[in-house]
């Protein structure tokens, strides 16, 4: 846990306090634990956990500063990412994660009790459903993905989630620029308007990160996630 203490101040200009160090170091240690039986993810080192993962998630706050969402949701959160590394920094925002694979799912559960966190929902659906159930449709602050499908994709996934005067942000490696520079029209059509790119440079890791923000400045038309499946086969140009 030493690498995410040391690293996490100069990367976000926020300290850690001894709750936080508490919950990361158990969340590392269950992630590592699940990882032994079931593939979680990728990364089994501790140090990768720290950077790739929780770092890497916490990289949001450099989005929204001292104004942090009142509601957020993760679309395909994996493991918990970038969600949970967020919920636990801001306790009081009600998150949802939405996870398709159910050993997955189970493991954010596991973590929410574990941790004792609450206000968080965690639900096992695709991303296109959730976007067309009343509950959740343009109820957001932000929208967040990581590593989940190309830019094109993702803004039919995240925006119809988005409120008007709210915002997605795509975490995108080093073809992030390009995605964005091809989305502009369908961002439109969705209700967005790409923000801004912020280039994030994590520490040891040579390939340069985006987060990519499009605000939501108008509603989302209703047939809008399209049915599952179309989204990864069709992409909207």
């Amino acid at each position: 846990m030493e690498k995410l203490i040391q690293e996490f101040g100069k990367f976000t200009g926020f300290s850690l306090n001894e709750h936080h160090i508490r919950q990361f170091q158990r969340y590392e240690d269950e992630l590592l634990d699940w990882n032994s039986r079931f593939n979680l993810t990728a990364v089994r080192d501790r140090e990768g956990i720290q950077i790739k993962h929780f770092l890497d998630s916490l990289s949001c706050i450099k989005v929204w500063g001292n104004q942090a969402p009142a509601r957020l949701i993760d679309i395909g959160t994996g493991a918990g990412f970038p969600g949970l590394p967020i919920k636990i920094l801001y306790p009081r925002m009600q998150v949802t994660l939405v996870e398709s694979v159910g050993k997955k799912a189970d493991f954010c559960r596991h973590i929410v009790k574990t941790l004792g966190l609450e206000k968080v929902e965690v639900i096992q659906c695709r991303a296109e459903e959730i976007g067309q159930m009343a509950g959740h449709r343009e109820q957001y602050d932000f929208a967040v993905a990581r590593a989940v499908a190309n830019l094109s994709i993702l803004v039919e996934y995240l925006l119809p989630l988005v409120k008007i005067g709210g915002a997605m942000i795509a975490q995108k490696g080093e073809n992030g620029p390009i995605e964005a520079h091809a989305v502009d029209k369908s961002t439109r059509l969705l209700g967005g308007h790409i923000h801004q790119m912020k280039e994030i440079h994590l520490p040891g890791v040579t390939e340069t990160r985006y987060l990519i923000v499009v605000n939501k400045v108008a509603a989302t038309p209703d047939k809008y996630p399209r049915r599952v499946g179309i989204p990864p086969k069709n992409p909207l140009s």
